[in-house]
């Protein structure tokens, strides 16, 4: 079974920074695609990045050129760098893994809050 767990979030002002990072343990199928996910209070849940196992990158338009992700397969973690953060950059950020054997698997994780705040 595999599990996911998330670090690093928190209160920064804005304009600061702040790294994610999501741990994935258990049975990994190694073809596998890692992404960050964020929820605002009253919103929906919404794609912020995603890394394939092979690098290839996509992100929202709002985040572009502010956040990067990035993943070291060896380690099976994925990290999201976010800088120049904005107050509407306020939510909680959930991690998620997913692969396809057949059908499509995900995972998610228990979600990080992070507030953006003077």
């Amino acid at each position: 079974q595999v599990q996911l767990a998330e670090s690093g979030g928190g209160l920064v002002q804005p304009g600061g920074s702040l790294r994610l990072s999501c741990a994935a343990s258990g049975s990994i199928f190694s073809r596998n695609t890692m992404g960050w996910y964020r929820q605002a209070p009253g919103k929906e849940r919404e794609s912020v990045a995603v890394i394939t196992g092979a690098g290839s990158t996509n992100y929202a338009d709002s985040v572009k050129g502010r956040f990067t992700i990035s993943r070291d397969n060896a380690q099976n973690t994925v990290h999201l760098q976010m800088n120049s953060l904005k107050p509407e950059d306020t939510a909680v950020y959930y991690c998620k893994i997913s692969w396809r054997v057949l059908r499509t698997f995900e995972v998610w994780g228990q979600g990080t809050l992070v507030t953006v705040s003077s």
